[in-house]
């Protein structure tokens, strides 16, 4: 009997430590795909002395609202990691809850940009520039929405794994992600829209 638990334990273990190294790994190749998008966007910006650019259809006052829901909602994912380890479920669903409104504002938000630029003749395929603003700054987006569907499905199954370490475990990795995509977003931000603008 105890050499079955013990092989358990170790089965466990063996799980987590897999679980882990297959998330960073995930993290890493993000890493990889945003500084490619980053380098290529850089790039394509300096190269574009004429025709269409980017400042001039900006918006900056869209973007400070969309950066302030983004960490906001950064803020409000930690109460319910918090809450969490309180073991209070109602709370930590309620946290998770806002946090989902305020990243869907701020993809309700770009997509919204996304219209007007390409309302003003700023489409994705008007030249290499705008082709790789829509690449980057779409991909941050499919990331965030992604981001969503992962705290709705928490959000569901919070009730059905109570507080047990595999709630915990799935939270945390889930936050590290939400936290990831603010820190890409603050690069976007700098580089994208403040560089953009100049």
């Amino acid at each position: 009997m105890h050499s079955e638990d013990s092989v358990a334990n170790d089965h466990h273990h063996a799980s987590d430590s897999t679980d882990v190294f297959g998330f960073w790994l995930y993290i890493m190749t993000d890493c990889i795909l945003f500084g490619c998008l980053f380098t290529t966007f850089l790039v394509l910006h300096i190269q574009a002395m004429h025709g269409l650019v980017l400042k001039s259809y900006l918006n900056l006052y869209d973007v400070l609202i969309e950066t302030f829901l983004l960490l906001l909602s950064n803020f409000t994912f930690c109460l319910a990691i918090l809450n969490l380890y309180a073991n209070k479920l109602f709370k930590v669903q309620a946290w998770l809850a806002i946090t989902f409104l305020l990243g869907a504002s701020f993809v309700g938000i770009e997509i919204r940009e996304f219209i007007h630029l390409a309302n003003e003749g700023f489409r994705w395929d008007v030249n290499s520039q705008a082709s790789s603003f829509f690449t980057l700054v779409g991909t941050h987006g499919l990331h965030v929405s992604c981001g969503l569907l992962w705290i709705l499905l928490m959000i569901i199954q919070l009730p059905l794994l109570k507080m047990t370490n595999v709630a915990k475990r799935r939270m945390t990795y889930l936050g590290l992600f939400w936290n990831f995509l603010d820190i890409v977003w603050i690069f976007v931000f700098t580089i994208v829209y403040l560089m953009g603008a100049m």
